[in-house]
């Protein structure tokens, strides 16, 4: 039977080989992925400067038809060069860009119906990928010294103060778009910037002299106040107020602290007997002087204010507690000889009997005062422009310890990175108020938007100098093309979306210029921590440290 089926078998393969030759098999995408990675989808990001992209394909690639059917573009349309391998015989097409990359960018692989099969079957459709760059870790600038380093970020940032001061007031603009609008606490740190400019010989003392005498005209004649403080926004041509929110439009007490703290580190730092100099100091004493601290506790309770107002009285109602960013407020407050406080109100208001205390862990580091991770790093910083925590203790902490251990908490969260925030590291760190995309918020470890502020590790260098160095060779070489511009680092950034920031802020810009100077020589600290009333002041509210 089975020789007897064989002519059948024959003649049945006889007519098949006689017939119409099968159609060519269909040509089909198959698959992707980027530097061995597939995500099923066409976008892939943060991607490296030379990624290698592999597609997979129905059917084996003619060769010939891959630089018309293949286009690899950049945002704006520009076509780059690549270069093509094989693999899987001819199935698999691996494309790479010739040159690298930039970082940050989104560039566009396409493949069109002019691709075709070996046996010229085109593309059955077009398809695009969407190729976004992360972090490219060149160098953006040469390699210079650290020293140099500092020292060029302190002159940039000095222009922001410098440069950009108002024409008519001399002080510091709110930002970089707010035209008129000034802001008393960020020029309390532009004066501060303007003393290590003349230090660090960016202008001579004759040019510091002449714009501080600017400022300080503005403030005794022009510049309006309400029980000798200042509001938070000034009218930088006019000296009206302007104001800060609907029922913020008198006193601001933590800003005119700041500005009182940048005052009297210029009143001790221009000391010379000639007449110019003299007559700056007796109108610094003057400004100072008329602060009625006093007046802020509200019908003489045992705390301070933060606002009153004309128009609203005391509606805001936000009693000056610690641990925060106001330590300076209570300081001169019960520095001040002719509207000083008595103890009592810095032991119940500020530090609430002793409640501000933490003591727990965060991160493998104690923390002696304040919100659990420390909250964001502008604590460690405003209050410290002038005020020198190195030695300084009370029955509290030791200030030292404080700060250096909010500093540490926050940067060993963003090396941790908990939420996985791109970009994150022992290099990119600093969580602290700033802007961020679409608004504003006060980012710290229990707040973390993924957005990294240049100012909190960089004004954090007298407590972390080799962390806050690392950051700093970061945002200068690294990142350096998107951040450094006209007035030093942009306020603020994020490697997750990514977002970098055109603005400048003259809270932000401020402490990085004077905080690094007070890690590199003291100046600020030893001008404040000098003057006479400072002294008294701090011991009675029971502070001791070697320069009181």
């Amino acid at each position: 039977m089975f020789a007897a089926a064989m002519p059948l078998v024959m003649a049945g393969c006889g007519k098949s080989n006689g017939g119409d030759p099968a159609p060519p098999a269909a040509f089909n995408y198959s698959s992707a992925s980027v530097n061995g990675v597939s995500n099923g989808s066409f976008e892939y990001n943060r991607l490296n400067m030379l990624p290698v992209i592999r597609l997979s394909f129905s059917a084996p690639v003619n060769r010939s038809t891959v630089a018309a059917g293949v286009s690899f573009s950049d945002r704006a349309g520009g076509t780059l060069p690549y270069r093509t391998s094989y693999a899987s015989g001819d199935s698999v097409l691996i494309v790479q860009p010739q040159a690298a990359l930039q970082g940050f960018k989104q560039y566009a692989l396409a493949l069109s119906t002019a691709l075709k099969s070996t046996a010229n079957v085109a593309l059955k459709s077009t398809l695009t990928f969407s190729l976004n760059t992360g972090i490219d870790s060149s160098d953006k600038f040469p390699r210079i010294s650290d020293a140099d380093l500092l020292t060029k970020v302190q002159q940039q940032t000095f222009k922001y103060f410098w440069d950009f001061g108002h024409p008519v007031s001399g002080l510091a603009r709110e930002r970089n778009t707010s035209g008129d609008i000034v802001t008393s606490g960020g020029s309390g740190f532009g004066i501060m910037a303007l003393i290590t400019g003349i230090h660090r010989n960016f202008i001579t003392r004759a040019d510091g002299l002449a714009r501080l005498q600017k400022i300080v005209g503005f403030l005794k004649t022009k510049a309006v106040t309400f029980h000798g403080a200042y509001p938070h926004w000034l009218n930088g041509a006019s000296g009206a107020v302007v104001p800060f929110s609907a029922k913020d439009d008198g006193a601001d007490l933590v800003e005119t602290s700041y500005l009182i703290q940048g005052l009297l580190c210029a009143r001790q730092y221009f000391s010379l007997g000639d007449a110019a100099e003299l007559a700056l100091r007796n109108d610094i004493n003057a400004i100072c002087n008329k602060v009625e601290w006093n007046w802020f506790r509200k019908n003489n309770e045992n705390v301070l204010y933060w606002h009153w107002s004309p128009n609203n009285n005391w509606d805001m109602n936000l009693p000056i507690r610690g641990w925060d960013e106001c330590l300076i407020t209570y300081v001169l407050a019960a520095s001040s000889a002719t509207f000083g406080i008595p103890k009592v109100v810095y032991d119940e208001g500020w530090t609430r009997n002793g409640a501000f205390r933490n003591g727990n862990l965060f991160y493998g580091v104690q923390l002696p005062l304040g919100p659990p991770a420390g909250g964001p790093l502008f604590f460690a910083h405003y209050s410290f422009l002038g005020i020198n925590p190195n030695g300084l203790s009370d029955v509290y902490t030791n200030y030292s310890d404080q700060n250096k251990n909010h500093s540490l908490i926050n940067y060993n969260y963003c090396a941790a990175n908990p939420l996985s925030q791109y970009g994150y590291s022992n290099q990119c760190w600093g969580l602290t108020a700033s802007d961020i995309p679409g608004g504003y918020t006060a980012s710290s470890p229990t707040n973390d938007v993924g957005v990294i502020a240049p100012t909190a590790a960089l004004s954090s260098f007298p407590y972390t100098p080799a962390e806050s160095m690392q950051a700093l060779n970061f945002f200068y070489y690294v990142l350096g093309d998107k951040l450094w511009k006209e007035y030093g680092f942009v306020d603020a950034f994020s490697l997750k979306d990514p977002w970098f920031a055109d603005s400048f802020l003259a809270i932000d810009q401020g402490p990085i210029i004077v905080m690094i100077e007070n890690y590199r020589s003291k100046l600020l600290w030893d001008l404040f921590t000098g003057c006479p009333e400072i002294k008294t002041g701090m011991k009675t509210l029971g502070f001791s440290a070697p320069y009181l």
